[in-house]
């Protein structure tokens, strides 16, 4: 039953990923949705999400002075390289989560919604990659889905159609996120746990402590 289910989005998933040029070459500020992350500043393909959740491109110092307009307090960087070559706003909390949209699994998601969450509470966070568009895209859809209720659909048409730019690794994040068993990341984020699985690499790693045996 869940793989017929599974059939008709994972289809949707790919048609909307065909129709992506035609469907950017159409987009107007009028028919763009006002439940997607609304523009802020283009050059850094920064976008507001909710009140408390911002996403972008990889940042330069010359961005400083909007994030400490926008009260940016914590910075979320899903790239290998630190922001702290730019970054220099004391005060400003920078989270480091290094992931790859080819190779993303559960452990990934939680670790990034979990962040988010946490720094939330903090103020307003600004999450982002190097361009702004697959890897910061699939946690944006993501947390669209599991934090905030929307549909896979509705995310992943926000994800490809959302002006964020176009990246030949959507592929990858729609796929992942077509597949992904959103009750079972609600009940880990809910719960702590790191991953769905109990044979993820963090789930072993914390079998592997002292004591732990």
């Amino acid at each position: 039953m869940a793989n017929s289910r599974m059939f008709p989005a994972l289809c949707l998933a790919f048609l909307t990923l065909a129709a992506l040029p035609q469907a950017r070459a159409e987009e107007s500020p009028v028919s763009r949705s006002v439940q997607w992350a609304q523009p802020v500043a283009t050059q850094y393909n920064l976008y507001q999400m909710s009140p408390t959740l911002y996403r972008s491109a990889l940042p330069d110092s010359n961005a400083q002075p909007l994030l400490e307009k926008l009260q940016i307090a914590t910075v979320i960087n899903f790239l290998p390289e630190s922001d702290s070559t730019w970054l220099k706003t004391p005060g400003v909390t920078q989270v480091q989560l290094p992931y790859r949209t080819n190779h993303v699994d559960d452990q990934d998601v939680l670790a990034a919604l979990r962040a988010i969450q946490t720094a939330q509470a903090k103020g307003p966070v600004l999450m982002h990659c190097k361009h702004g568009a697959d890897r910061t895209g699939l946690m944006s859809a993501m947390y669209r889905v599991v934090v905030q209720d929307w549909s896979k659909e509705d995310a992943l048409k926000e994800m490809t159609q959302g002006g964020f730019g176009e990246n030949a690794h959507y592929k990858d994040g729609a796929k992942y996120m077509m597949k992904a068993d959103i009750p079972a990341l609600r009940a880990a984020l809910s719960s702590g746990a790191c991953s769905t699985s109990a044979f993820a690499s963090c789930v072993v790693m914390n079998w592997l402590k002292p004591g732990k045996a």
